[in-house]
């Protein structure tokens, strides 16, 4: 019929990763009426200061294109946020640019820095977006494992994944979904690596206030000779309970900024204008609501970590982020993917298989499964009582 060879109608990276496992479980929940608590979304209202603001904008019709960029009202506040938490001078013209989201952020950053064929270290347990990042990047992803139960750094492990061919590394602190916050020491050792080696550092701190047990977050930015070769990538999604928003940042030095605001403007123009004003004046005001949100959620913590224990789980403490990984082994099942249906199907609690997570699907992450508590205490009660028919089951 043709005279030429059919071609293949999708392309080579679109095959080489599959769909978000995180949102498959999301629609695995909403099919068996399972609780989810596999996806990271609050079911909670967002806090009527912020909703107030974005009606407000809209009613004052600012409903027309920001600066692509992102509104100067938003730069500006984010700006003065990271000179009053984190004593970082960040100029808002030059060095801030607003996303569809810290997803976008990260992509866009990676498109915007990296070439094909160069080697991106990404840590596993990693957020699932980061593999497929580097490959729509043509880039090549060396992973590092962070070793459970408390998901610790090993230096030798790291200081091999570093070459002349390493052009960044991705760090999550919190981490998500290990819960891992990365210590100051941690990240110091790290930086050691990126100047020896002429390497950039991407750092997603999407959960910067959600941090239990007294720890700190520590931007790596403001580590020892990386302000200038790290591009911090950041949200309110997670913070101010609105991820439907969809209003992410990047914050770069100015030459990397300028390539980070060409791609954005082609992947996206621009993130939605009365948004980005509610979220200007929330961040503006965010102190003591920052202050508050690690007890709120250190409550939750602590409460389903006592329920997935009772159950039968092992788990680690996560001291960030709101996310527990859940040991299965005693169930002495090895499949993470059937004991996630599982879970959903019979249970009634979704959950996201640990594999999801990491490179090898053999790996350690098929013993494992994660839960989110961000979720109204009614809802983790619910699941409390649901889990309960493990011990029977």
């Amino acid at each position: 019929m043709y005279p030429y060879p059919v071609k293949q109608r999708t392309s080579l990276k679109a095959a080489s990763f599959t769909e978000s496992v995180i949102r498959e479980m999301s629609r695995e929940a909403l099919a068996h009426g399972a609780i989810n608590l596999a996806q990271g979304f609050p079911d909670f209202p967002a806090p009527d200061f912020i909703k107030r603001a974005a009606v407000e904008a809209i009613e004052q019709d600012l409903n027309q294109y920001a600066i692509t960029w992102g509104a100067p009202s938003l730069r500006n506040a984010l700006s003065r946020k990271m000179g009053e938490l984190y004593h970082l001078d960040i100029d808002p013209d030059r060095e801030i640019t607003v996303c569809c989201g810290s997803t976008e952020g990260m992509i866009s950053a990676l498109l915007a820095v990296v070439n094909p064929g160069d080697e991106v270290i990404v840590f596993e347990p990693y957020y699932e977006n980061y593999g497929p990042d580097t490959i729509l990047c043509g880039a090549v992803p060396r992973f590092v494992r962070l070793h459970p139960p408390d998901f610790a750094l090993d230096e030798e492990e790291l200081r091999a994944a570093f070459s002349s061919k390493t052009k960044a590394i991705i760090i999550n602190t919190p981490n998500n979904p290990s819960g891992k916050v990365f210590s100051a020491e941690e990240l110091a050792t790290i930086a050691h690596y990126c100047r020896e080696y002429d390497v950039l550092a991407l750092t997603d701190e999407i959960y910067e206030h959600i941090i239990y047990d007294g720890l700190r977050h520590t931007p790596m930015a403001t580590i020892e000779g990386m302000r200038d070769r790290t591009i911090t990538i950041s949200g309110i999604s997670k913070t101010f309970s609105v991820t439907g928003w969809r209003v992410g940042y990047v914050i770069a030095p100015p030459d990397i900024t300028g390539a980070v605001r060409k791609v954005h403007d082609f992947l996206t123009v621009g993130t939605a204008a009365p948004l980005q004003e509610a979220a200007a004046r929330a961040i503006a005001s965010g102190g003591e609501y920052y202050r508050e949100l690690g007890d709120f959620y250190a409550r939750r913590r602590d409460y389903f970590l006592g329920v997935l224990r009772n159950a039968g789980f092992a788990c680690h403490s996560p001291a960030g982020a709101y996310y527990i990984m859940a040991d299965i082994s005693p169930w002495r099942c090895s499949d993470d993917v059937a004991f996630a249906k599982y879970l959903t199907r019979e249970i009634g609690v979704a959950a996201v298989p640990g594999s999801s997570f990491y490179n090898e699907k053999g790996s350690a992450g098929a013993g494992m499964v994660r839960f989110t508590f961000c979720k109204k205490m009614e809802t983790l009660e619910a699941a409390a009582e649901r889990l309960r028919k493990l011990n029977t089951a």
